[in-house]
């Protein structure tokens, strides 16, 4: 870990959400400030792969189990609840609130002493979307119980991963003139990850009860409309004109949305809804608990500045698509019994060293491509996008480095024994569960490379998907096993040269 500057008096914490975009980055920032960090997590190999690991203590629960809850809660100074779904439809809402209560509830028993929560900047007295609202009624039901609770209220996050930015990038990338709803002209107030971070870990040495909420922002107003703008200005790109129609549209907007960005259609719904308001901060009383950041706050286009960087750089920590569902993980070989299965399987021997073909194998994917007729891949990303799938737009958090539980376009890593076996679960729609499992071991001087493609079909829809698939199959499969082969031959000459290195 880095060394920081020691927060003055270091307390016990239990950060919930540690898998996703906030609690990701969170951790370790607790950890630089000297706190003692607890992560509660339903699924522990989802952050198998973080460098904090053995820094702090995994409690494997979910926050809808109270006695366990209660449990991993003792001992516990502050509780960081940065559990939150874009989910929509019935029983949404009644279902974060109670979460919250049940962690309300457990904190006050366990004797916590304050529960920090990020909410999101709102109007009040307005009529919310559903998304908006859910957040307002957690925060209430913290700022209700007994426990001493900070609720920061955030606009628009901008950095390297987040949701909110992969939306205005793709938007603004898309067309240089774009047809869109009136509240692109709403005012917007956006912040950068790392001041909703400072913030957050400031939060935990607070002496003194608090319990109220916190506006919190860049304290630069901008319209939905001029943040791509500026986007486009920092990225090179010529300017956008967005043209504000007359109409609110949230839906369409929505289902626009998920078609050019990597937003999925279930989180751009209630992304667009969000943004029928202004979303600005009505004061600034933080102030006076927490000082600003090194430097003040970070300005609009420099925090775009940063995220693509990083970006650039393959220093993105963590991203929106990290926090994907839990699914069920693909049964082995011996269990398919019972199961009508599908299975391509290719394998391709050759002279090249199997850690020079791992290295292909781990940075599949995103902008290094599939290795076999990128055309048909983006035919069939677009497919899964009009459908209201994942698509290939979502790309991949790093270039070469991969940990389980992350995205690869439209899969994500299920399992991972590096240098051996890459596993990667469909989130494309499909009438089906597919898998794509990709291996290497020694054979000899060289090694044995092998491809799987998985599909446990659902109903007589799913065998004719499989039916209708295999002439792409029967085209990609081939050439990929050839092509990732031909990549690693070229590594391993790349790294025998003097000078040269692997990526």
């Amino acid at each position: 870990m880095n060394a920081k500057p020691q927060a003055p008096n270091p307390k016990t914490v239990l950060v919930t959400g540690a898998t996703g975009y906030i609690g990701g980055r969170l951790v370790p920032r607790l950890l630089e400030a000297g706190h003692t960090v607890k992560v509660l997590v339903r699924t522990p190999a989802k952050i198998s792969g973080v460098p904090w690991l053995e820094h702090v203590e995994v409690i494997q629960s979910s926050l809808d189990d109270d006695a366990a809850l209660r449990e991993a809660l003792a001992g516990v100074d502050v509780l960081y609840y940065l559990v939150h779904s874009m989910a929509t439809g019935a029983g949404f809402e009644s279902k974060e609130k109670a979460m919250a209560e049940t962690a309300a509830t457990a904190a006050a028993g366990a004797g916590v002493g304050r529960i920090v929560f990020l909410g999101g900047l709102h109007p009040v007295n307005a009529d919310l979307s559903t998304h908006m609202r859910s957040r307002e009624a957690v925060g209430k039901v913290f700022l209700d119980c007994p426990v001493d609770a900070i609720v920061f209220q955030a606009g628009v996050v901008i950095g390297s991963g987040s949701a909110s930015f992969e939306m205005i990038r793709h938007l603004s990338e898309t067309l240089p003139v774009m047809p869109a709803p009136s509240w692109v002209r709403n005012k917007i107030e956006a912040i950068a990850v790392r001041d909703v971070l400072h913030y957050l870990a400031g939060a935990a040495s607070l002496e003194g009860p608090v319990d109220r909420t916190f506006d919190i922002g860049s304290r630069q107003v901008l319209s939905y409309a001029g943040m791509m703008q500026e986007y486009a200005a920092e990225a090179g790109l010529p300017r956008r004109w967005v043209l504000a129609l007359p109409v609110p549209a949230p839906k369409l907007a929505g289902l626009w949305v998920a078609l050019v960005t990597p937003i999925p259609l279930s989180m751009s719904l209630p992304l667009v809804e969000s943004l029928q308001h202004d979303a600005v901060s009505r004061e600034h009383d933080i102030d006076a608990l927490i000082p600003l950041p090194e430097g003040g706050l970070t300005a609009y286009r420099r925090a775009v500045a940063l995220a693509l960087g990083k970006e650039r750089d393959g220093q993105v920590e963590t991203t929106w698509a990290s926090a994907g569902a839990d699914a069920d993980p693909l049964p082995s070989d011996p269990d398919w019994a019972g199961h009508r299965v599908y299975v391509d399987e290719r394998t391709y021997t050759s002279g090249v060293d199997p850690k020079h073909v791992w290295t292909i194998l781990e940075g599949i994917g995103g902008r290094n491509g599939w290795y076999s007729l990128p055309l048909a891949w983006r035919v069939r990303g677009w497919l899964d996008k009009l459908t209201g799938g994942a698509g290939l737009l979502r790309g991949r958090r790093h270039p070469h480095l991969l940990a389980e539980g992350e995205v690869v376009d439209w899969w994500r890593a299920e399992r991972i024994d590096r240098g051996r076996l890459l596993r990667l679960r469909a989130e494309m729609r499909a009438p089906g569960r597919a898998w794509l499992e990709l291996s290497v071991e020694p054979e000899g001087t060289g090694s044995r490379y092998r491809q799987r493609a998985i599909f446990f079909p659902k109903g007589l829809s799913g065998r004719l998907y499989w039916l209708a698939v295999l002439p792409f199959h029967s085209l990609i499969f081939p050439a990929m096993s050839r092509n990732i082969t031909a990549a690693a031959r070229n590594l391993e000459h790349l790294e025998s040269e003097p000078g040269g290195r692997t990526p």
